[in-house]
């Protein structure tokens, strides 16, 4: 009897939000999704044992949860928002601070995180009211208390004896109701990592990772990998990323390093950030020790193209769903991401009843199934970030995941699996295939427009590759101790992000873009001062501005 193998994996990033010299977080992202996503992704997988799923965390970010981690235990706050959720006397906070709570404390999906909740949605009402003189303390002890509460995963809302009284109390929340809410998101970050190093333990999850500042790898060793699937894409002033090679090696050891720390083995696999692959990076990959990749459906469609010099494809049932090894790359194995399957799940399923959603996505893991040649078990990957797509569901997601994991619990033609396991079986032996070319690319669009050929995201490599010639230059000369080149070090590797560059356009809500661009030059302004250079003017000056009225933004973007 064929059977379906199907992979889940759940990727799960922020970048790095602690500012530079204060290390306090300028956004609060880390530990909201902490206690929403990464806890009820959690809880789903914990109350399913027979469920298997790859769960994807990028060192950054597991990096962030530790720091916050600490904070609650040594009670140091770095956390703006935090620190004023325990602030005994609100009444004697500034201005400032007030306003930071109003523009703060309402960032969400109104529908699912404000509009269920009446006492809530009158805080907002009473905020739009543009009395702000008449707020009161109870005001802000209110408010602070329910933007958290909106945050709070559905397991935790459905199971926790605080959370639950103070839904129930709705309102006229004390200094005693804010410290338990406090107490219990401490608690909540805390158990985060062991609760997946306990998954990972029982062989139900596999832990896989990413090179470690989630860095667009294949662009910072050579930008003209562009090219592969966008011929007549503008490039960045600068020829390429000085020293790419050995920067990339750098993430990737060092997430390799930090992986192995903090859950006791090496990672069998990388998922490369954006699902962004090329040849040489894939090489390194495989020279590290890592078994497998993946990468979006896109990069593979562009791959065979370029093999065949035929635009014309077979049906996608026919080269989708196998695992494959690019010519001229060693050992390592590539999967690729069903794109219209997690779009489903990122975009249009939210918009379901959640057992309709999750009958839907069997019956297409079904129909795969029927599709497939008949001597082949069609290895399906389902891949999506763990964290942003929920917010839009109602409940969090809670009843899709809980109908989705019980229906595949029941299915006996779908065995969920993970990567590492799928690659110890005679599936994997029997059905690897040979890739001749792989065209660069990632998940998005199979392409890196993304990140590169739009002239503010060229500008911002510019302005990157100009920083790291005159970091080489340091480096390579007297002028820093041992301990100064070390951080400078770090501090360029958070440079290097992808995620600025996602940022970077007009297709972006303008008051994000504001705030990354701030935060990427800030970034690269202190890279200059451990130097000890001074700061180029330019730097000074804003790359994008983005556009106010744009309507497809943001942290999510569709693959095709």
């Amino acid at each position: 009897m064929k059977h379906v193998k199907l992979v889940l994996l759940w990727h799960m990033h922020q970048p790095d939000y602690r500012h530079y010299d204060t290390r306090e977080f300028e956004m609060p992202w880390v530990y909201l999704h902490a206690i929403k996503d990464y806890a009820d992704m959690a809880f789903h997988l914990e109350n399913h044992p027979k469920i298997k799923a790859v769960v994807n965390f990028v060192p950054i970010l597991l990096d962030q949860i530790e720091d916050y981690a600490s904070q609650f235990a040594s009670g140091q706050i770095r956390d703006p928002l935090l620190r004023l959720l325990i602030t005994p006397n609100l009444d004697d906070i500034s201005d400032s601070d007030r306003e930071f709570i109003l523009t703060s404390c309402f960032k969400g999906n109104p529908d699912t995180m404000l509009k269920p909740y009446p006492a809530y949605e009158q805080l907002h009402d009473l905020k739009e009211t543009g009395e702000l003189i008449h707020l009161s303390e109870r005001y802000f002890s209110d408010l602070l208390v329910w933007y958290h509460l909106a945050w709070t995963g559905e397991s935790v809302r459905r199971n926790n004896e605080i959370v639950i009284q103070l839904m129930e109390k709705s309102t006229d929340y004390d200094y005693t109701d804010r410290t338990q809410l406090f107490s219990l998101i401490g608690q909540l970050v805390r158990d985060l990592i062991p609760r997946y190093r306990k998954l990972a333990e029982t062989g139900q999850v596999e832990l896989s990772t990413t090179p470690h500042y989630h860095p667009l790898a294949p662009l910072l060793i050579d930008f003209t990998s562009t090219h592969d699937s966008m011929p007549e894409a503008e490039l960045p002033a600068s020829k390429g990323y000085p020293g790419g090679r050995e920067r990339t090696m750098y993430h990737l050891s060092s997430a390799i390093d930090s992986h192995q720390q903090r859950f006791g083995d090496k990672p069998s696999g990388i998922w490369p950030a954006e699902g962004a692959i090329s040849l040489p990076l894939i090489q390194m990959m495989g020279e590290s020790g890592c078994q497998w990749c993946a990468s979006g459906e896109g990069v593979l469609a562009n791959s065979l193209r370029q093999s065949s010099q035929d635009d014309d494809l077979p049906d996608r049932t026919h080269y989708l769903y196998r695992p494959y090894r690019v010519h001229d790359s060693g050992n390592i194995t590539c999967f690729f991401r069903d794109d219209k399957l997690s779009d489903l799940i990122g975009f249009e399923y939210a918009k379901w009843h959640g057992r309709d959603a999750a009958e839907h996505l069997i019956q297409s893991l079904e129909q795969i199934g029927h599709d497939t040649q008949t001597d082949e078990n069609p290895i399906v990957s389902i891949i999506l970030d763990g964290e942003n797509a929920w917010e839009h569901y109602p409940y969090n997601g809670f009843y899709f995941f809980d109908d989705l994991y019980s229906l595949l619990e029941g299915q006996s033609g779908i065995d969920t699996t993970t990567y590492r396991e799928y690659i110890a079986s005679t599936d994997h032996t029997a059905y690897a295939t040979t890739l001749p070319t792989l065209s660069a690319g990632s998940w998005v669009y199979g392409t890196f427009s993304t990140w590169i050929g739009d002239p503010d995201k060229n500008h911002a490599w510019d302005l990157l590759c100009a920083a790291k010639s005159c970091y080489d230059e340091v480096i390579h000369s007297t002028r820093l101790s041992e301990s100064e080149k070390a951080a400078a070090s770090t501090q360029l590797a958070s440079c290097e992000s992808s995620d600025w560059f996602w940022w970077f356009g007009d297709y972006n809500q303008a008051d994000a873009v504001i705030q990354f661009d701030q935060l990427y030059r800030d970034n690269l302004a202190n890279l200059y001062r451990l130097l000890k250079l001074p700061t180029p003017k330019n730097i000074s000056e804003p790359i994008s501005k983005g556009n106010a009225h744009a309507s497809e933004s943001g942290t999510m973007r569709r693959s095709s």
